[in-house]
């Protein structure tokens, strides 16, 4: 039960490095084989974070996957391993350090209808002040079900799923997208003993707009898995409906302005005004309220609604015929 293999999808990072420093320096029965997998369209070489993982690097094996995403790229890892199990890591995370003695127990007590055990986060926030939006956003991973950051699975349970869904083409959703398919079919899956440390990594002021890209999987998975698959997977709904609120509010603002028709046009962008007012307070309240942060705040809350809305409108097209995954996989 401690034969296992890791998958680490890879954008090479700078954080690679700390990840694989930290699976080396783990105490317990080693992997059997480690599979990187470059997922960057033009891969280039991995030598330097190679490096850390000492004995390790005997055992360790470097693929590509053409820049598909981590869904296409852990496809390509675990479809190359021999080991019963396959440990998911994240290139951003670092194990505990007695997280292979873990992972074994976790794998020892797996009943024999566990398809897979999801390790414990961690996201470690700053003490001297308030975290930000972005800080706050990442600290939610510690709660979210079946995230691949650190997850084992069955291979046979994998081969049976058909693999993840590779239309998910960002870390968004896909984890969720395969344990529910998993669980439909009689699965389990639960929660184990080892932890794993996941950093905040720098960002910039716009992240939050890039993230509503993910509007467009919610529509897959909707698709997918039901109008309830929310409730299924435990996930937080989100504002998508007042965004879209929020935004027919403003377009309505416009186009009364556009054809003259003032007083409705004021009455509308009050309502827009007093939406995105709440909005970015939301965000802003629990925060640092620096200068920087507050700037941040104000701008992209008046920018997220449309953009949300777009993604997901586009995404129920894009999707509006798409099937089971089984049914189109490769």
């Amino acid at each position: 039960m401690t034969d296992y293999a890791v998958v680490i999808p890879t954008l090479a990072r700078d954080t690679l490095a700390d990840c694989l420093a930290a699976l080396a320096a783990a105490t317990g029965p080693k992997p059997r084989e480690i599979v990187l997998v470059d997922d960057r369209p033009d891969p280039g070489a991995l030598e330097h974070p190679l490096t850390v993982l000492g004995e390790l690097r005997d055992r360790t094996t470097v693929l590509t996957s053409g820049g598909r995403g981590p869904a296409a790229a852990r496809n390509t890892g675990w479809r190359a391993v021999t080991s019963p199990w396959v440990a998911f890591l994240d290139d951003d995370v670092q194990v505990g350090p007695h997280w292979c003695d873990q992972l074994a127990q976790d794998l020892y007590d797996a009943a024999p209808d566990t398809a897979g055990v999801q390790g414990v986060i961690a996201v470690p926030l700053p003490g001297e002040r308030r975290p930000t939006d972005w800080e706050r956003g990442t600290a939610g991973l510690a709660g979210a079900r079946w995230i691949t950051a650190d997850m084992a699975y069955r291979t046979a349970a994998l081969k049976q799923a058909g693999g993840f869904d590779e239309r998910f083409r960002r870390a968004f959703r896909e984890d969720a997208d395969i344990a529910l398919r998993l669980l439909d079919t009689g699965w389990g899956i639960r929660r184990g003993r080892r932890t794993t440390r996941h950093p905040v990594r720098p960002a910039d002021r716009w992240v939050s707009l890039r993230a509503q890209r993910g509007n467009a999987d919610d529509a897959l998975m909707r698709r997918l898995h039901g109008p309830g698959w929310w409730e299924k997977a435990v996930a937080p709904r989100g504002r998508i409906r007042s965004h879209l609120v929020l935004t027919a509010t403003g377009a309505a603002a416009c186009v009364l302005a556009a054809t003259g028709r003032r007083r409705a046009a004021g009455a509308a962008a009050l309502g827009w005004l007093a939406g995105t007012g709440e909005f970015a307070w939301a965000r802003i309240a629990p925060g640092p309220r620096t200068r920087h942060e507050v700037t941040t705040m104000l701008l992209t809350s008046a920018l997220i609604p449309p953009a949300a809305t777009w993604h997901r409108l586009t995404g129920h097209w894009r999707h509006r015929t798409a099937r089971p995954w089984r049914e189109v996989a490769p």
